[in-house]
């Protein structure tokens, strides 16, 4: 018998076919609906088999209408069995719904429970499995730690985009960065904010340092002629969001909400390095001495993430 037959006929482990990694189990708390980033951030969630999405939970402002834009993308992309929870509606959300003519065309998802309470029970059903991705305001999560503190820390992680520590806004890569400035969704909710990173749960923060990559044109015709379910949605959401007016206007829009969901595919595309964070009053992430309390990337490997990126919405 031939020698390498015979290994493994006898169940040689040197000819075992590799194991294959779990999904990584994850919540979405996201604002779907207002800036762009977010369907990008969800095409790329729902064109990966190695991460399995628990439920999507809308944060901030309409929640009720951020619900009927993911009941209709989902349907349409084949994702329906997704569940979906709404958030806690607020009033004071600045920005413009840009997306609305989308979601008026969904239908109210399936009834859940609220989304504080799909967050609390999820995480104590499977403690140290789930992986809270925040790409928002951090209502949601501020009222979850509210509600019952251990069942939030049964949570595996909060992978998080949110914060500025060592660069602000900016409009182009070559342009110098502005300080470190009030980011939005720590900004608009900073109770929430200063719950979380005194919560104690693992945080893996992507702040403006890391996440303002754009996509140029070149990246965007790649992804707008392909022609699938998820890219057809994504390239109709586009163009609402360019046709409606914001404050923000450009045809190249930052993924800001998609560097997250890259780190948690290939966590080499942003490197992270331990801080202590502190929330101010005013809505600053500051760093400073203490133990450290969230890894923090501060700079994205961007080919790395454009190689995730694109390889995964256009196959």
């Amino acid at each position: 018998m031939l020698p390498l037959l015979a290994a493994a006929l006898c169940g040689n482990t040197a000819f075992a076919a590799p194991a294959v990694q779990p999904a990584h189990k994850v919540i979405v708390d996201m604002d779907i609906g207002d800036d762009i980033d977010d369907a990008f951030a969800l095409a790329l969630l729902l064109q990966s088999p190695d991460i399995e999405i628990v439920g999507i939970t809308t944060a901030w402002g309409d929640t009720a209408l951020r619900g009927r834009l993911l009941e209709r993308l989902l349907r349409e992309t084949g994702h329906a069995g997704i569940p979906v929870a709404q958030g806690i509606v607020t009033t004071n959300n600045p920005t413009p719904f840009t997306q609305a003519r989308y979601a008026q065309r969904g239908q109210a998802p399936a009834p859940q429970v609220g989304a504080v309470d799909f967050i609390l029970r999820e995480a104590a059903r499977q403690p140290g499995q789930i992986t809270l991705l925040a790409l928002g305001p951090l209502t949601n999560v501020g009222a979850a730690i509210a509600r019952d503190k251990t069942a939030f820390g049964a949570l595996k992680q909060v992978v998080m985009m949110g914060g500025s520590v060592r660069a602000g806004y900016r409009k182009s890569q070559y342009v110098a960065s502005r300080p470190a400035d009030k980011e939005y969704n720590i900004a608009s909710d900073v109770k929430g904010a200063q719950a979380l990173f005194g919560s104690g749960v693992p945080i893996v923060m992507m702040p403006l340092d890391s996440t303002q990559i754009r996509l140029d044109e070149v990246e965007r015709n790649a992804i707008f002629g392909h022609g699938s379910p998820v890219t057809d949605a994504i390239t109709l959401l586009y163009h609402q969001w360019i046709d409606a007016y914001q404050p923000w206007s450009s045809n190249m829009p930052s993924l800001f909400d998609v560097v997250p969901v890259t780190y948690l595919i290939d966590p080499d595309s942003c490197p992270v390095t331990p801080l202590h964070i502190t929330v101010t009053d005013e809505g600053y992430t500051r760093e400073g001495a203490g133990k450290p309390n969230a890894q923090v990337c501060l700079a994205s490997d961007q080919p790395r993430f454009f190689n995730v990126f694109m390889q995964r919405l256009l196959k």
